[in-house]
């Protein structure tokens, strides 16, 4: 290691690797990561030998781990290169890649994914395993879009919607102390086309305006006065389309953080379609802050 303390809060990155381009951007970035908050580094290969196993000669199991384990090797040796003082560790998982990243990131780690992969890593569209992680997971999940490591001095963004989001921007904050850059809270509220929508707007519009500048420094005052040190820029616009405008905003960050949310009396993982949006499109990295416990992430 470099000498640093690991920052409190913050466990082992953990990331999946197939050998594809993405994950290979993702393993790069989640160890370039992993050096700012001064923690281990693990490398997941889930080989999901178990489920076909009855189905598959032993010599084509055997093969089949044995490539897994030559990839991370591998994958490690460029880390180090890279990273001479982090801590990596491997798991070559015999399970499905949801649970097995779940597993090796525990209560406190963090998973890092690539936004398309091979086999269980597959492109991030619904139903993919890359999805599935991020809609099941019960710790922050990080999907790596654009850049193959953390910028430094650039900014990070936040997309926050009410004072519940504030798990979301106290971890922006933190991702934000790491990189020595500012944080941007962006809260954005969705303007209706229809007739009634426009009759509100009419009749309400300032007051309906006034009561989302409201909400957002609510959250923004609480961040400055929880993180003193930090540069916090609070903006809120309105926009006919939420998940657009974030991704457009997100062309000029380092990082968005955003917090997951389900529809009041929802049973069961889910992702909405904002955050799906983020997921798909966004122009970089994501960092998704679990929808379980409070505060973190409000019902929509």
């Amino acid at each position: 290691m470099d000498g640093t303390t690991p920052r409190p809060g913050l466990g082992r990155v953990v990331v999946g690797v197939d050998g594809s381009p993405p994950a290979r951007t993702a393993a790069m970035w989640a160890a370039a990561e992993a050096a700012l908050r001064g923690s281990t580094l693990c490398l997941v290969h889930a080989a999901d030998t178990t489920a076909p196993a009855p189905f598959l000669p032993r010599a084509e199991i055997v093969s089949s781990l044995q490539a897994g384990r030559e990839l991370l090797d591998g994958t490690a040796e460029a880390v180090t290169a890279r990273h001479p003082e982090l801590t990596v560790v491997t798991e070559l998982a015999e399970g499905a890649a949801p649970g097995s990243l779940r597993r090796a990131a525990a209560l406190t780690g963090t998973i890092v994914v690539g936004h398309r992969g091979l086999g269980g890593f597959s492109s991030l569209l619904l139903g993919s395993v890359g999805l599935e992680v991020a809609a099941a997971a019960t710790t922050p999940v990080f999907v790596v879009r654009g850049a193959a490591k953390p910028a430094e001095g650039g900014v990070v963004l936040a997309a926050v919607r009410d004072e519940a989001d504030m798990g979301c921007a106290r971890a922006a904050a933190r991702e934000a102390l790491l990189r020595k850059a500012p944080l941007r809270l962006l809260h954005i509220w969705g303007v209706g086309l229809s007739g009634g929508s426009r009759a509100v707007l009419r009749n309400g519009g300032e007051d309906i305006a006034r009561d989302h500048v409201r909400a957002l420094s609510s959250v923004s005052d609480r961040v400055r006065e929880e993180f003193p040190e930090l540069t916090v820029h609070a903006d809120g616009q309105k926009s006919h389309s939420v998940p657009g405008a974030l991704v457009e905003a997100s062309r000029h960050a380092d990082l968005l953080v955003a917090g997951g949310r389900r529809s009041p009396g929802y049973l069961g993982p889910t992702i909405g379609r904002t955050t799906l949006g983020l997921l798909q499109h966004a122009l970089c990295p994501v960092e998704l802050i679990p929808r379980q416990g409070p505060g973190h992430g409000s019902t929509s």
